[in-house]
C-alpha cells in the first residue's frame, strides 16, 4: 500500500488510502490551511524530532460523545472540593510546552517538536486551537489542548503536574461541549485511561460520515471562556457502551498523563 509525499501546494489523498497503522502521507508543511484541511479530512500530523512531517488516519478511531463521558465519584468529589481553578483558553502556550515537557522528563520521546508547538499556536491565534486548564495554588497543575472545528473537538494531547489535573481539565472540556452543542471530542488512538472515562472505538469509515455531519455546523471561533469555575460535566452515568483492550498509544494524553 502507497504511503503517498505531499508538496507544499498539494492536498491529502483519501484517508480511506492510510496503511494498516494509519499512516497515510508524508511531508508538506504545518501551516494553519494545511492542518485545517487534514483535520476536515479526518487526518492529523503525528511525527518525532528528525522524521518528515508524518500524517495519520487510524482505523479504528478512537472518540469520546460528551454525553458517554464517564465522571467518576472520585473526580466528582475533587471538583466539588474546589480543588482546581479550571479555565479555558488562558494559558495555550504553557499548555501545550508542558505536554511536550513532561514526557521529555519522564524519559519518553514527543512529536511536540518546535516547529509544532509554533504551528498549534499559530491556529489558537486565529481562534481555532484551544486549552483548558487546571490550576492548583495559583500554579498549572494539569491541562490539555486540540482544535475545534464545527461539532467537533480534536483532541491532542493532556499532561498533569498533580494527580487528576488533566482529568478536571477533561471534565471542562466535555461540559464546554455539552452547553455548546459539540457533540464529539476525537481522541485519535486508542488507550485504555481513555475508554476508561468513556471514549469508545468506532471504524474510520464511521468516524468520516460523523465529521461529515459535524462539520456542516458553524465554529465556535476565538478565545474559549468557561462561565464559571462550575461549567463542568455533571455527574454522567457510566457510558452506553464500553471499548475493551487498548492499543499503547495516546488522545493523545502523550503529556504523561495517567491520573
Amino acid at each position: 500500500m502507497p504511503i503517498f509525499a505531499l508538496s507544499e501546494l498539494s492536498g491529502f489523498p483519501p484517508p480511506e488510502l492510510a496503511t494498516p497503522e494509519g499512516l497515510l502521507a508524508v511531508g508538506g508543511d504545518l501551516s494553519p490551511r494545511r492542518l485545517l484541511l487534514a483535520y476536515r479530512r479526518g487526518i492529523f500530523p503525528w511525527y518525532v524530532e528528525g522524521e518528515p512531517i508524518l500524517w495519520w488516519s487510524p482505523d479504528p478511531r478512537l472518540v469520546l460523545y460528551p454525553g458517554e463521558f464517564h465522571l467518576s465519584r472520585r473526580l466528582a468529589r475533587t471538583l466539588r472540593a474546589g480543588r482546581f481553578r479550571l479555565s479555558a483558553d488562558e494559558a495555550f502556550p504553557e499548555v501545550i510546552r508542558e505536554c511536550g515537557r513532561v514526557r521529555r522528563e519522564t524519559g519518553e520521546g514527543t512529536w511536540l517538536v518546535p516547529e509544532m508547538i509554533a504551528a498549534y499556536v499559530r491556529l489558537h491565534e486565529a481562534g481555532f486551537a484551544h486549552s483548558f486548564e487546571a490550576w492548583c495554588e495559583g500554579r498549572l497543575a494539569g491541562g490539555l489542548y486540540g482544535v475545534s472545528l464545527g461539532g467537533c473537538f480534536f483532541g491532542e494531547s493532556m499532561f498533569r503536574r498533580v494527580s487528576d489535573a488533566s482529568k478536571a481539565a477533561l471534565a471542562a472540556l466535555v461540559g464546554f461541549c455539552l452547553a455548546r452543542g459539540i457533540e464529539l471530542i476525537d481522541c485519535q488512538v486508542t488507550t485504555g485511561h481513555l475508554q476508561r472515562m468513556g471514549a469508545r472505538e468506532i471504524p474510520r469509515r464511521a468516524f468520516l460520515s460523523e465529521l461529515e455531519r459535524l462539520l456542516s455546523r458553524p465554529t465556535l471561533r476565538g478565545r474559549w471562556r468557561l462561565e464559571t469555575d462550575g461549567d463542568l460535566a455533571r455527574p454522567i452515568p457510566p457510558p452506553r457502551r464500553r471499548a475493551h483492550g487498548a492499543r499503547g498509544k495516546d488522545f493523545r494524553p502523550r503529556g504523561g498523563e495517567h491520573g
